[in-house]
């Protein structure tokens, strides 16, 4: 790289001066010294939180970044473009409510939402009036639908 034999996506470990590339010595060092550190960063205090709970909060950020996956996909959330605070406070307290619910969801279903949305968006039931007499009408609901309702509407987690 430094005789400029090969491309670098980074030029971490070199410099480059009017005189041309050289090893960057320095930060070569302290990498090396760093290699199999890892650093955590929070603004909570430690008489707060623990760092062994700071480090184990950061492992389970994958959760979070799951959420937002599967709002985007799952959710059908898609960006907005507001300019009014209370419009982007609206905006965020149904996307994250959304994300609440989903998740209240699948923990009483043991049902990835894909498929909570997939099992209920059919059900539906109308009421029709027909010469001054109320018909309802219903879809038939599938196998997994009446165990999704009665998860999400006692609270109690249904085995499947």
């Amino acid at each position: 790289m430094i005789d400029g034999d090969a491309q670098v996506k980074s030029t971490r470990f070199v410099k480059t001066t009017a005189a041309g590339r050289k090893l960057d010595e320095k930060a070569l060092e302290r990498a090396r010294r760093l290699v199999g550190l890892k650093g955590y960063v929070t603004n909570i205090p430690a008489e707060i939180m623990a760092p062994t709970e700071v480090i184990s909060s950061y492992h389970d950020l994958w959760h979070v970044e799951q959420s937002f996956r599967m709002s985007k996909t799952d959710l059908r959330a898609r960006p907005m473009f507001h300019r009014t605070r209370d419009a982007i406070e609206a905006h965020l307290t149904i996307v994250f409510t959304a994300l609440a619910m989903s998740r209240y969801m699948q923990a009483k279903t043991g049902f990835s939402i894909r498929k909570i949305i997939r099992t209920l968006r059919p059900v539906l039931e109308v009421d029709v009036d027909i010469g001054g007499h109320t018909h309802t009408a219903t879809e038939p609901l599938t196998d997994d639908a009446p165990h999704i309702i009665t998860a999400i509407d006692t609270g109690k987690s249904v085995g499947h």
